[in-house]
């Protein structure tokens, strides 16, 4: 058996990348601020921060599908992020099936606002976040890119 371990997982976007972090211990998954996409690209440098105080030994990136399966409008792209991703970090990097993950974020926000387990008002920010716990959460489950 090996050692429990960090595993990182993004949820990549146009505007902003949604992270979150969790073990193979427990297998749950937390949300972690998410990070700008500006003209330029990611905001790398925040990227390297998390990597570096969190010390993952795996990366998990959402892969975008269509409700038919087919590759979603940003598969290219997001292609790109996760081979960058490995290149910079030296670490294996995972693509899971995203689709749905931030209606599933929004849907789990809503709910803890509703509970009262939640008082600030819902970002984008905090969706995208949430969107990469969930992601994170189906790789946990087992799940990869078909």
């Amino acid at each position: 058996m090996t050692a429990a371990h960090t595993v990182l997982a993004f949820d990549f976007g146009l505007k902003r990348i949604g992270i979150a972090c969790g073990d193979t211990l427990t297998r749950s998954a937390a949300p972690r601020p998410a990070v700008l996409t500006g003209a330029s690209g990611p905001d790398w440098p925040a990227i390297e921060r998390e990597v570096r105080a969190l010390g993952p030994r795996q990366l998990v990136v959402g892969a975008p599908y269509n409700q038919d399966g087919s590759e979603g409008a940003l598969g290219e792209r997001v292609r790109r992020f996760a081979a960058e991703l490995e290149r910079r970090f030296a670490l294996p990097v995972h693509l899971v099936d995203e689709r749905f993950s931030s209606l599933e974020a929004s849907a789990r926000l809503k709910a803890q606002r509703a509970s009262g387990t939640r008082r600030r008002r819902l970002a984008r920010a905090d969706v995208d976040s949430t969107a990469a716990a969930v992601i994170l959460g189906r790789w946990f489950a087992g799940e990869g890119e078909r």
